[in-house]
C-alpha cells in the first residue's frame, strides 16, 4: 500500500440518483484521496456503477454535487469540461472496444479525438501504452473478438490510460477472468498507481482485489455509503451484509490467502 494524502481529489456530496420512481442513491457523500486505490462494494442493486457514472459525467445526478480537483461537474461550460474529463481514464465492465477497429487503433482513437496528435504518431503511442499494459506487440493488430477475456481487460486498460489520466474508473476488471489471470491484473494495476501516481477508483465483487491492492473500501448499502475505511474496520462494522461479505467462507479464504502474501503476519 502506499502512503495516502489526506486531500480529496473528488468530492460526492449529497448525491441522489433516480430512475423514475425508484431512488437509487439518497444523500450519499464519498471522497477519493489522491493516490489511493478505494475499492467500492455493494449488493446488486445498490448502485456501483451508476456512481462510477454520475463521478466521470456520463449521467447527471437528480441532486447533490461531484467536484473533482474542486471543480463542480455540472457547473462547467462544454470546453471546461473536456478539459477535466481528459483527466480521467475509465475501464467499463465488458471492455467497450470499438469492434470494427483494431486493439491499437481503439487506443490511438482518444489521442486523435482528444489530444489531436496525427494517426502515425497517436499508433505510435497506442503501442506504448498497450505494451505498459503488458500485451504482446502482435496484439495491437488483432480485432477485439480475435483476444482472450484477459487481453481484452488490458486493451481497455490501455485506452484507459492513453491520455495520462489521473484518476483510473475501473469497473469489475477482473470479472470473468481466471484467479491467476485477475491476481495478475490486479498486480498490474497497483504497479501502475505506484508508477503513474495515480487514484484508482475500483468497483469490484472480486474478495481477493480487496484484499490485494485496495487502501480503502467503500460499501454501498441502503442508498448511501454506509461506511468507507480500511479493509480491517470495514470488516469489523457491525451490519449484517458487511459480515455476510467479509466472514463468509470466501472472505475468510481471501483474508487467508491475503495473509499468507505478508509472512509477517500470523494465520
Amino acid at each position: 500500500m502506499t502512503k495516502l494524502q489526506d486531500d480529496p481529489i473528488v468530492e460526492v456530496r449529497g448525491l441522489v440518483n433516480r430512475f423514475g420512481t425508484q431512488t437509487i442513491h439518497q444523500n450519499l457523500d464519498l471522497d477519493i484521496r489522491r493516490g489511493e486505490i478505494l475499492g467500492v462494494v455493494g449488493g446488486s442493486g445498490t448502485g456501483k456503477s451508476v456512481l462510477l457514472r454520475s463521478i466521470v459525467g456520463l449521467r447527471r445526478p437528480t441532486a447533490g454535487s461531484v467536484k473533482v480537483f474542486g471543480e463542480d461537474l455540472q457547473q462547467l461550460g462544454p470546453a471546461e469540461r473536456s478539459r477535466l474529463e481528459r483527466r480521467f481514464g475509465v475501464l467499463f465492465q465488458a471492455g467497450a472496444l470499438f469492434s470494427s477497429l483494431t486493439v491499437t487503433e481503439n487506443v490511438a482513437l482518444p489521442l486523435i479525438e482528444h489530444a489531436g496528435l496525427s494517426r502515425a504518431d497517436a499508433e505510435h503511442l497506442a503501442s506504448m501504452k498497450l505494451a505498459l499494459a503488458g500485451l504482446p506487440a502482435n496484439a495491437g493488430q488483432k480485432f477485439p473478438s480475435e483476444l482472450s477475456g484477459g487481453m481484452v481487460k488490458r486493451a481497455a486498460l490501455a485506452r484507459a490510460l492513453a491520455l495520462d489520466p489521473d484518476i483510473l474508473f475501473l469497473d469489475e476488471p477482473t470479472a470473468g477472468l481466471d484467479p491467476i489471470g485477475a491476481a495478475a491484473f490486479d498486480e498490474l494495476i497497483r504497479t501502475l498507481r505506484d508508477a503513474m501516481g495515480l487514484s484508482v477508483f475500483l468497483v469490484t465483487h472480486d474478495l481477493d482485489t480487496l484484499y490485494a491492492i485496495c487502501d480503502r473500501i467503500a460499501v454501498l448499502s441502503d442508498k448511501r455509503v454506509l461506511v468507507a475505511d480500511t479493509l480491517d474496520r470495514v470488516a469489523a462494522t457491525d451490519n449484517a451484509w458487511i459480515q455476510d461479505y467479509f466472514h463468509g467462507p470466501r472472505g475468510r479464504a481471501a483474508s487467508l490467502a491475503a495473509r499468507r502474501n505478508r509472512p509477517s503476519e500470523p494465520v
